[in-house]
């Protein structure tokens, strides 16, 4: 992916995000306050992230926790991983596909490094 596509591609990716987040997070509020099954298991998730500067971990970082849902807690730059809080990890394993897959390209292609 090129800069220039990054640059449009990433601001409708992060939009789209939010929204979804939004709108997962309030249905599992709903569902713990009308006591529709269990609540979903929050839990600390750790989750390596492709290599980038140390600016593009940061943004990536932000993307992740400006939407409601997950927050990070902590970037380790030495390992490329970043620890992240999850209201939910029943889907812990489609939000970190979701994260490689729609946020990590678009910021490599600005803050990628070599392996």
């Amino acid at each position: 992916m090129n800069r220039l596509t990054a640059a449009v591609v990433l601001p409708w990716r992060f939009g789209r995000a939010v929204v979804g987040s939004g709108v997962q997070t309030i249905a599992t509020i709903v569902r713990q306050g009308l006591a529709m099954g269990a609540p979903p298991p929050p839990a600390f998730v750790r989750i390596g992230f492709a290599p980038m500067s140390a600016q593009g971990a940061a943004l990536l970082g932000c993307m992740i926790s400006l939407p409601p849902g997950t927050t990070v807690i902590d970037i380790d730059m030495a390992r490329r991983q970043m620890v992240l809080h999850m209201l939910d990890t029943g889907q812990a394993t489609a939000t970190i596909q979701g994260i490689r897959q729609q946020f990590e390209p678009p910021l490599r292609a600005w803050f990628g490094e070599a392996a």
